[in-house]
């Protein structure tokens, strides 16, 4: 007869895929483990890493690493009318603004979380590595 154990134990939190001795790994290992709604994404926009507690506001029940951050992870929100921002809009996101720019940038994001919209102050870095812009972190605090 089959016999199956349970157990209860903390939930899974996705390990970075970039070695850590890249900028960027090094990066993702610090937003896994930070209590602060974060994430990092590759020179594609594709999320290297996100904190627990951004993923917790977002609703988000699967791993967002190795997805598209703009409409896979984050469905990005117009101001104006509540629909999704068109794809020229999401290019100056903090988070692909930094990217393309390679300079810091800030701005207000509407964001669809868990429990409705949410209005998100993002402030976004690039992030460097031989002369080369490699990804982007951006820190989120709700408005």
């Amino acid at each position: 007869m089959p016999h199956v154990e349970l157990s209860v134990s903390e939930p899974h939190v996705a390990r970075p895929r970039h070695p850590a001795e890249s900028s960027l790994g090094r990066w993702a290992t610090a937003v896994v483990d930070a209590e602060e709604p974060s994430l990092v994404i590759d020179d594609q926009g594709v999320v290297v890493a996100i904190s627990a507690s951004f993923q917790a506001l977002l609703g988000l029940t699967e791993s967002a690493v190795d997805r598209l951050m703009a409409g896979s992870v984050l469905q990005l929100l117009d101001f104006a009318d509540g629909l999704d921002l068109t794809d020229g809009e999401v290019a100056k996101t903090p988070p692909l603004l930094a990217l393309t720019s390679g300079q810091l940038a800030r701005g207000l994001m509407r964001v669809m979380c868990a429990k409705g919209p949410c209005t998100f102050d993002a402030i976004a870095t690039p992030l460097v590595e031989s002369d080369e812009v490699i990804g982007s972190l951006t820190f989120f605090s709700i408005v």
